[in-house]
């Protein structure tokens, strides 16, 4: 079961000069910033009610998000929805013919599973599915 809109990721060339419009133009808190260099990214992140806002920068122009940003620019890169069950939303999505970039969920280290299903099967959106770990 989808239970909210975890994030919306953008991709941007620059952090700081994203920061300049969503930060000090449109007033949002920034939470938290991280260095991510198992993913290649820095990434700020500002929420917005019970979502948040990624911002994304890809730390190297070789990476799978450089390469995306030097083909397609910046802007929205993915959708980020929140699921009770990944397995179980993964096996559902595969009995209706949906393609999936990983059949079995990557695990952040503190312990949120995750997965992309490929924009093809999305309608031309990348859309990554979120299982938050058991509090």
């Amino acid at each position: 079961m989808v239970n909210r809109i975890n994030h919306v990721a953008i991709l941007v060339k620059d952090l700081e000069s994203a920061l300049s419009f969503w930060r000090d133009a449109l007033g949002l808190p920034v939470e938290r910033t991280e260095e991510n260099p198992g993913e290649n990214v820095n990434i700020a992140f500002l929420p917005v009610g019970e979502s948040e806002i990624e911002l994304l920068e890809p730390i190297e122009l070789d990476s799978t998000l450089g390469k995306h940003l030097a083909k397609r620019g910046a802007g929205i890169h993915h959708v980020c929805v929140e699921v009770d069950d990944i397995d179980a939303t993964i096996e559902r999505l595969k009995a209706h013919g949906v393609t999936l970039i990983n059949d079995e969920p990557k695990v952040r280290e503190e312990g949120t599973r995750y997965a992309f299903i490929h924009p093809r099967s999305a309608l031309g959106v990348l859309v990554e599915l979120y299982e938050l770990p058991s509090a």
